[in-house]
């Protein structure tokens, strides 16, 4: 272990007899610790050791696009898992590997469409309300809120009408049926970051000891809910064209493989239907949390989001802004790029190469070597990023986009694993924070850390605040 990439003349992180190069987990974040090996080694990839396996970390854009496009074929799979003791939280888009992982992505892209986003402006605009409604509420009553869990509230309800078709009222109450859900999802203890250490980084161990992705008994209640949900629909039996929302997709699945006499277990169903309950509603929470706290202690920016607002509004008979509005809004979209820069709620990607491969002309891997690509590492250089850890949206604005080195940006990944639900992701956003920003003034409360001083989660796998933050909601009428 210790002479393996040496011997192959490129740098390795120090090594322990057992973890290797992970001693860092559940002290530090896995995207810091992204972060200080690119800033410890500044070389285009550096050699690592995941308990027992050989790994590589690419802190190089091109080496980086080689792996997630061009070669794409040879990086389709990922290390993380859980084994066959746990098939819920092995067979969704986010753990599964090939064949499986290509037919589930194929059937699910028709969900993410254009014409689909759009025919949910109006739950949108409605959570949006009910979102500015609940603050405001909460201001009369002296309350102040955590931002994460406010948002995590909204991003549940979004996620539960528009892909589930389940009414939900979590924004307005934070209960609810889904919400009940994803709040099992945030409860973190010690044992739960052994298991999503394993999960991550030592899928044979969390096999062995039959680690679950989920809390069995949150398992068992979402089984309950979904077996709701199919049977209000008229069970597998009755036809769906799948063009509705994710469960007329993943219904549709269903009943394509009855069809074909495949043996498509009712687990790839349930599985996916959860991931996309749990990615969905967190990401957006976090990156909605990490926006409105800079945006509090950037006044001058916050300015700027709101007279855009406001002139596009003008400009648009004073009608509410769709969509497409939204997308229009250079300053507006800068802000969200920034903060998805800032705080990348997966630091890193990982792939297993299925065949040796050169990696350049100096190195080639042996079929097997995990490959994590250093989203955090790149997004935090001073060299492609300068002021690394200043919140900066001009980075982003059209004039200066072109001076950003592609592959060097990468909040959803890149390639063909790249996150499927990003527009959705992005339009959820969107139209919260022009709802916020519209109707409030964000301030920071008093002996409120500054953004860079604001605790990271160490224990979790994902970038998420390990503190509460809260801002001042003032209403600007």
């Amino acid at each position: 272990m210790k002479t393996f990439w040496t011997k192959k003349g490129i740098a390795q992180c120090e090594v322990h007899p057992i973890f290797g190069s992970l001693t860092f987990l559940q002290k530090i974040n896995p995207g810091l610790w992204m972060a200080d090996i690119y800033n410890k080694y500044r070389c285009p990839y550096v050699g690592i050791w995941v308990f027992w396996r050989p790994g590589l970390v690419v802190n190089c854009p091109s080496i980086a696009r080689n792996i997630l496009l061009k070669d794409s074929d040879n990086f389709r799979n990922r290390l993380l898992g859980t084994g066959t003791a746990d098939k819920l939280g092995t067979l969704n888009l986010f753990t599964c590997n090939d064949p499986l992982w290509t037919i589930v992505r194929k059937k699910l892209t028709s969900v993410f469409t254009a014409s689909k986003l759009r025919g949910w402006e109006d739950l949108y605009k409605s959570k949006s309300a009910d979102l500015v409604q609940r603050i405001k509420s909460d201001n009369e009553n002296g309350i102040t809120n955590s931002l994460k869990p406010l948002f995590a509230d909204y991003a549940t309800d979004i996620i539960g009408e528009s892909a589930f078709g389940i009414k939900c009222e979590a924004t307005k109450h934070s209960t609810g049926p889904l919400r009940a859900m994803t709040k099992e999802f945030e409860k973190y203890d010690t044992f739960r970051g052994i298991q999503w250490s394993s999960i991550f980084f030592f899928p044979e161990l969390a096999d062995f000891l039959r680690f679950t992705f989920w809390p069995k008994h949150t398992m068992t209640y979402f089984r309950k809910v979904f077996s709701m949900i199919v049977k209000e629909r008229g069970g597998y039996e009755k036809e769906t064209d799948g063009r509705r929302d994710l469960m007329d997709a993943l219904l549709k699945m269903k009943q394509d493989a009855m069809k074909e006499n495949q043996n498509l277990d009712e687990v790839v169903v349930i599985s996916n239907a959860m991931i996309f309950l749990q990615g969905g509603y967190d990401t957006t929470a976090t990156t909605l949390t990490y926006i409105i706290y800079e945006l509090a202690h950037h006044p001058q920016y916050q300015q700027k989001v709101y007279e855009e607002l406001i002139e596009a509004k003008s400009n648009n008979d004073d009608k509410e802004l769709k969509e497409s509005d939204l997308g229009q809004l250079p300053y507006f979209n800068a802000v969200i790029k920034e903060t998805l820069r800032k705080y990348p709620v997966m630091g890193w990607l990982d792939r297993i190469a299925l065949k040796e491969y050169q990696v350049d002309q100096h190195l080639t891997i042996p079929a097997g070597t995990v490959v994590y690509i250093n989203i955090n590492g790149m997004q935090q250089d001073p060299v492609l990023f300068p002021d690394p850890t200043v919140f900066k949206p001009e980075r982003f604005l059209p004039e200066n986009v072109k001076n950003i080195k592609p592959y060097t940006y990468m909040p959803f990944g890149e390639g063909p694993r790249s996150c499927i639900g990003k527009r959705f992701g992005m339009i959820s956003l969107s139209f919260a924070l022009a709802a916020l920003i519209s109707n409030f003034i964000l301030k920071p409360l008093p002996n409120a850390p500054a953004p860079n001083d604001a605790a990271i989660d160490n224990k979790g796998m994902f970038y998420s605040p390990g503190e509460a933050l809260s801002v001042q909601f003032i209403s600007r009428n």
